[in-house]
């Protein structure tokens, strides 16, 4: 049994459609990225598996659980950290997480335990006695973090935790979240497709409610459909000029859609080449070098990023 199953998910609002028939599963110890641009429902799915809403059809099962009819069962496994985290600003770090123990009905016994140990996981131990509304933007989003973990859920879903911090921080919680994700099962929302990538086992893409891409980042940059592309550096015999060389390359080489000027070196030139979808180029490019009297300095495969696969599967980048 998968930890998250769902299973043709719909959501409507009057006459628009949130959701279109989302299937997916995540597998227990995953780390998920779940992608798409405003609006393409990722809040939604991630409302309708914490019990925030109920489906309009369809169903979402957390560890066996139904979403809908065993919704406490589903949320004393889950850990939520919503995009703008629920804090009490006057309270100090400690006191909020005590408030939330109590909300969670974890056993006094347990209680200063079970924050020792969120705090650690958080590296919020030496801010737990100051006041939340003194602590950093970095810092609040840890001790929401924190709160999520409190219960020791085998499952962790976290809506944009990164949104608005600066780049220090962004990598501080990435680290967080990486080092979690090596012990639970993890849902992560995030528009910064890079921390997606660093920290993500799968991607997940959804558009217009439905599911557009599942895969790992590097099985989405290979399947994708496009154009391969190649980077070279060459540098060129005295007296022919970049222009006449790209038009030389294009015409010669099998394969070459189109020749971009790229970086250039002292007395180099560099371009990057666009292919025929399956065809490598770079056998007949060394051969065309050699016969050019070229002194092919660098080539490499361009591999797709996973912005690239984004922008193609939504027609508009990450915002």
């Amino acid at each position: 049994m998968a930890a998250i199953e769902v299973e043709k998910l719909t959501k409507s609002y009057g006459s628009h459609q949130a959701l279109r028939g989302v299937t997916f599963q995540v597998e227990r110890g995953q780390v998920l990225g779940f992608l798409g641009p405003n609006g393409a429902g990722k809040t939604t799915t991630m409302r309708i598996l914490t019990g925030s809403m109920g489906p309009t059809s369809g169903s979402a099962r957390i560890e066996g659980f139904d979403v809908v009819t065993d919704s406490l069962e589903v949320r004393r496994r889950l850990g939520y950290l919503p995009e703008s985290a629920p804090l009490y600003l006057d309270m100090t770090a400690r006191e909020y997480l005590g408030f939330i123990a109590d909300v969670r009905g974890i056993d006094p016994s347990r209680r200063a335990a079970a924050i020792d140990g969120a705090a650690r996981d958080c590296d919020i131990r030496d801010v737990l006695g100051r006041p939340i509304g003194q602590l950093s933007k970095g810092y609040r989003q840890r001790v929401g973090l924190a709160q999520a973990l409190l219960h020791a859920p085998e499952i962790l879903i976290l809506d944009e935790p990164t949104s608005g911090l600066d780049p220090n921080q962004i990598v501080e919680i990435r680290e967080v979240i990486r080092r979690i994700g090596r012990e639970k099962t993890v849902v992560l929302s995030s528009h910064i497709l890079s921390e997606v990538q660093a920290t993500c086992d799968r991607v997940l893409i959804v558009h217009q409610g439905q599911i557009a891409a599942d895969g790992t980042a590097a099985e989405l940059a290979r399947h994708a459909e496009g154009r391969a592309r190649i980077s070279i550096t060459v540098r060129a015999p005295a007296g022919l000029a970049r222009e006449a060389l790209a038009a030389k390359i294009r015409a010669a080489v099998p394969g070459i859609l189109e020749v971009e000027a790229g970086d250039d070196e002292a007395g180099a030139f560099g371009f990057h080449l666009t292919t025929d979808p399956g065809h490598d180029a770079r056998g007949d490019l060394f051969r065309f070098a050699v016969d050019t009297g070229l002194v092919l300095l660098e080539m490499r495969r361009e591999l797709r990023s996973l912005e690239d696969v984004f922008r193609q599967l939504t027609g508009q980048a990450a915002a």
